[in-house]
C-alpha cells in the first residue's frame, strides 16, 4: 500500500499486477500442476489479490490486472505445464475459467478502475522451439481463438469491462485478427534489446561478451536511434488512430545498461509515445528495472524511507 501511496504522489495513475496463477491455487507444490488442480482457487489468495486492487484504488490508480503465467503458457523458461495453450482445448478452457472468475470478482468495478490484460507476451512455448525452427510470432488464427475465447467469457459477466490483449511476437507486433473486436492492444518498450537487456542472462547466451550500448550511435553494424523508435511504432501509432485503444504495457531497462544510456535513450522512448498519446508503465516499480533499489553500480541514490530512489529516472518519467 506504501507503494501506491507514493505513486499517487509522484503523480502516477496507472499499476499493472501480473499475476501468475499458481500464486492463487491449491495444489501440492512438490510436484508439478495437474490439470485436475488448475481451477483449485485458494479463496484467501484471491482475496487478498482484491485487497491489493483496493488499496490502489484508494490510491487513485487504474489496475490492470494481468495474467503473466497462465494456464498452459507463460514466456518465461523454468515452467512446467501440464499441457498447451496454443494446442488443447482444455487449456483454454481452464484459461477462460480464470478470466470469468476475476471478471466476476470485480464485475461492478468501473472500467475507469479495473482492465484486464489477458496474457502476457503471447508467443510459441519455449518447448515446442525445436519443431517450430524457434518461432515466436503465432499464426494469427491461433492467437485470435484464445483471444476470443477470453473476451467473451469476461464480456458475459460485464460487456463494459475493459479488456487488452498483449500484441502477438511477444508483444512486439499488432494483431490485426482482433481489431474488430472491442479489445485493446498493449506493445512493449524494450527496443533495442541491447540496451534494455544488457547482460541479461536470459536473453543473451553470452551476456558478459556483448558490446557496450550507446543511443544515439552504432552497436556492430546496427544503428541505435530514433529512426529505430519511429519504425517500430509507427503499426501501433495507426491503430491508436483508428480509434482502436494502444498501451505499453511494459518498457524500462536492466540494470547491467550504462545509466546515462539508459536515461538518454528512454527519454527519446518514452516522448515519443506520450507525444503520441501512448501511455506506458515502467518494468518495474522497485527491482532491477525499477525506480526503487535497482543496484545499479553508476547511480548515485536519494535514500528514500530504507529504499533506494533513482531521482533522474524517477523525474524522467514524471516529464514524458
Amino acid at each position: 500500500e506504501e507503494y501506491f501511496k507514493w505513486m499517487q504522489d509522484w503523480g502516477f495513475d496507472f499499476v499493472r499486477i501480473p499475476m501468475a496463477y499458481p500464486r492463487y491455487i491449491q495444489y501440492d507444490k512438490s510436484k508439478n500442476i495437474t490439470p485436475e488442480q488448475i481451477r483449485n482457487i485458494d479463496t484467501q489468495q484471491t482475496d487478498a489479490i482484491q485487497q491489493l486492487v483496493h488499496h490502489a484504488h484508494t490510491y487513485g490508480l487504474h489496475v490492470c490486472l494481468n495474467l503473466h503465467r497462465a494456464p498452459g503458457f507463460c514466456i518465461n523458461a523454468g515452467f512446467n505445464e501440464p499441457y498447451n495453450l496454443w494446442t488443447d482445448q482444455r487449456a483454454l478452457d481452464d484459461f477462460c475459467f480464470h478470466w470469468e472468475f476475476w471478471a466476476k470478482a470485480f464485475k461492478n468495478t468501473s472500467s475507469k478502475k479495473i482492465s484486464f490484460d489477458l496474457l502476457n507476451e503471447p508467443a510459441w512455448r519455449d518447448d515446442m522451439n525445436d519443431q517450430l525452427g524457434k518461432k515466436t510470432s503465432l499464426p494469427g488464427d491461433v492467437y485470435r481463438k484464445i483471444v476470443f475465447a477470453a473476451y467473451q467469457s469476461i464480456k458475459k459477466v460485464n460487456k463494459n469491462h475493459l479488456v487488452i490483449a498483449d500484441g502477438n511476437n511477444v508483444g512486439k507486433n499488432v494483431t490485426p485478427e482482433i481489431t474488430d473486436l472491442d479489445i485493446a492492444q498493449s506493445c512493449r518498450g524494450y527496443t533495442p534489446s541491447i540496451i534494455s537487456h544488457y547482460k541479461a542472462g536470459w536473453v543473451y547466451k553470452d551476456p558478459d561478451h556483448l558490446p557496450v550500448p550507446v543511443w544515439p550511435g552504432k552497436v556492430g553494424d546496427e544503428e541505435l536511434n530514433m529512426s529505430m523508435l519511429e519504425k517500430l511504432y509507427a503499426p501501433w501509432i495507426k491503430l491508436k488512430e483508428s480509434g482502436i485503444g494502444v498501451h505499453c504495457g511494459e518498457c524500462g531497462c536492466f540494470n547491467k545498461t550504462p545509466h546515462d544510456v539508459f536515461l538518454a535513450w528512454f527519454k527519446d522512448l518514452t516522448s515519443y509515445l506520450s507525444k503520441n498519446d501512448i501511455g506506458f508503465a515502467l518494468w518495474e516499480f522497485s527491482g532491477a528495472f525499477g525506480i526503487l533499489d535497482s543496484n545499479r553500480a553508476d547511480v548515485t541514490y536519494e535514500d528514500w524511507h530504507g529504499h533506494k530512489l533513482d531521482r533522474k529516472l524517477l523525474t524522467l518519467i514524471q516529464n514524458a
